[in-house]
C-alpha cells in the first residue's frame, strides 16, 4: 500500500504542475493580448540626416507603460566624435523614452508621425520585447551604423522578421522602378531637393552603392519601409499591420525644403566652369599661352579638384565605410591635380605639366568608359566638370604642340 501511494502522490504532483504550466501560459497570453506594438515612421525633415525619415518601434504594455525604442542615437561628446564619424566608426545606439517625449520632438519640427500597429500573435509580441530588451542592455545598445545595411529602419524591421519567425512578406516601396534600382537612385529620389547634399555623396560614396538591390534592401530608407509594411503579408496571409494612424502633423505640415533654384545648382555652377574654360582655353589657342587669367583660372580650378581628392583617397584608403572604397572617381579627383596648380606658375615644371595633363586626358577618357558601362554613376554636374577638366588638359597640350611645330617652321 505505501508502494501504491507513492504513486498516486507522484502522479498529483505531476497533474499539478501540469496544471500550473498551462493556466500560467494562459495568463501570459492573456497579458500578451494587452500589449501593443506598432512601427513608428517619422517623415522627412528638413535637415540633411532627416530627409528618408526616422524609423522606431512603440510597445505598450500594462506592467510597462507607453515607450519607444529607437536605434537612431549617437553621441556627439564621445571623444574625437568627428572624426571618428568621418572615419566610419559611426557608433550609433539603442535607447528607450516615453512616446509622448519622442514624439514632441516631431510635433514641435511640424512633422508627421505615422503609427502602423502590427498584427502580432502574443508569443511574437513577447519575442518583440524580449529582443528589444536584450538589444537596450549597455554591452549590446551600442552598433556599429551603417548608412544602408544597418541603421534606424533595417534594425526594427530585423525584430519584427525575427519575431515572425522570418516569414514577413514585404509589400512595395512606392518608388518609381529607377529609383528602387540602387542605393545610389534610391538617395536622389529622397535629396532631389538637395543636389548639393546628393553631389557630396556622389563625391564620397564609390561604385558599391551602384549595383542592384533587392526589394529587401530598399528598407533601409525609412519612408519606404512604412510603405512596405503598409502592403506586407503574414505567413498566413494576413496583413502584417493592423491599423495605421497618424499621431502627429500632417502631409501639408512637412519642413521639407522646395526645390533648390537653378542658379544655385551645381549644375548651373558646373556649366558655369566649363563655358570659362572654354574662354580661357580658346584664348591659350590664339595667344599661345595661357595668359594671367587662364593660369588663376587653373590655379584655382585644380586646386579644389586636389583638395576633392585628398578627401577621397582619406575616404578610400583610411576610412573603414563599406560604401566608399572603390571610387572610381579617383582617375579624376586625385593628389595629382595639385600638379597644375604650381606649374602654371613655375616654366622649368612645363615638362612636368605637359606630361601630367596628357595622362589626366587619358585618365578622363577612362572615367568617362566606365561610366557609360555603369560601373560607377556619375553625378549629373560631374560631366561639365570633367569636360572642363578636359578642354583644360587639351588646350595645354595642343599649346606645347603649336610652340613645337613654330621652332621647328620658323616665319622668316
Amino acid at each position: 500500500m505505501f508502494s501504491q501511494f507513492r504513486i498516486k502522490d507522484i502522479s498529483a504532483r505531476i497533474v499539478l504542475v501540469l496544471l500550473c504550466v498551462v493556466f500560467g501560459f494562459q495568463a501570459k497570453a492573456e497579458e500578451m493580448d494587452d500589449v501593443r506594438i506598432s512601427l513608428l515612421t517619422a517623415r522627412a525633415g528638413a535637415d540633411i540626416y532627416q530627409l528618408e525619415g526616422h524609423t522606431a518601434l512603440r510597445i505598450q504594455t500594462p506592467q510597462r507603460g507607453d515607450y519607444v525604442v529607437n536605434w537612431g542615437l549617437f553621441d556627439f561628446a564621445a571623444p574625437n566624435f568627428v572624426y571618428r564619424f568621418v572615419k566610419g566608426e559611426t557608433d550609433y545606439m539603442a535607447g528607450a523614452a516615453p512616446t509622448d517625449r519622442f514624439l514632441a520632438i516631431y510635433a514641435r519640427e511640424g512633422r508627421m508621425v505615422v503609427e502602423q500597429e502590427l498584427n502580432l500573435a502574443p508569443e511574437e509580441k513577447e519575442r518583440i520585447i524580449r529582443l528589444t530588451d536584450t538589444n537596450l542592455l549597455p554591452e549590446n545598445r551600442i552598433y556599429r551604423y551603417n548608412y544602408v545595411l544597418d541603421n534606424c529602419a533595417t534594425r526594427p524591421l530585423a525584430i519584427i522578421e525575427k519575431a515572425m519567425g522570418d516569414s514577413l512578406l514585404l509589400g512595395t516601396s512606392g518608388l518609381p522602378a529607377e529609383a528602387a534600382s540602387t542605393f545610389r537612385n534610391a538617395m536622389r529620389h529622397y535629396h532631389v531637393n538637395y543636389p548639393w547634399y546628393q553631389f557630396g555623396i556622389d563625391l564620397a560614396l564609390g561604385s558599391g552603392i551602384d549595383r542592384p538591390v533587392t526589394m529587401r534592401e530598399v528598407s533601409f530608407s525609412p519612408e519606404a519601409l512604412e510603405m512596405m509594411m503598409a502592403g506586407a503579408k503574414r505567413h498566413d496571409g494576413l496583413p502584417a499591420v493592423s491599423g495605421t494612424v497618424i499621431l502627429t502633423g500632417s502631409e501639408d505640415s512637412s519642413p521639407v525644403l522646395g526645390p533648390t533654384p537653378w542658379y544655385l545648382t551645381p549644375m548651373f555652377w558646373s556649366c558655369a566652369v566649363l563655358l570659362m574654360s572654354i574662354v580661357f582655353s580658346v584664348c591659350q589657342l590664339r595667344r599661345g599661352s595661357a595668359g594671367r587669367g587662364g593660369m588663376i583660372f587653373d590655379t584655382l580650378f585644380y586646386l579644389l579638384m586636389g583638395l576633392a581628392g585628398c578627401v577621397i583617397v582619406f575616404l578610400v584608403v583610411i576610412s573603414v565605410h563599406e560604401a566608399t572604397s572603390p571610387n572610381w572617381l579617383l582617375l579624376w579627383l586625385n593628389p595629382l591635380c595639385f600638379i597644375p596648380v604650381v606649374a602654371v606658375w613655375v616654366k622649368k615644371l612645363e615638362k612636368l605639366l605637359i606630361s601630367y595633363q596628357m595622362l589626366n586626358f587619358a585618365l578622363l577618357i577612362v572615367l568617362l568608359v566606365l561610366f557609360v558601362c555603369g560601373v560607377q554613376s556619375p553625378n549629373p554636374a560631374f560631366i561639365p566638370l570633367i569636360a572642363a577638366d578636359g578642354v583644360r588638359a587639351l588646350s595645354c597640350i595642343l599649346t606645347k604642340r603649336n610652340a613645337r611645330c613654330h621652332h621647328a617652321n620658323p616665319i622668316r
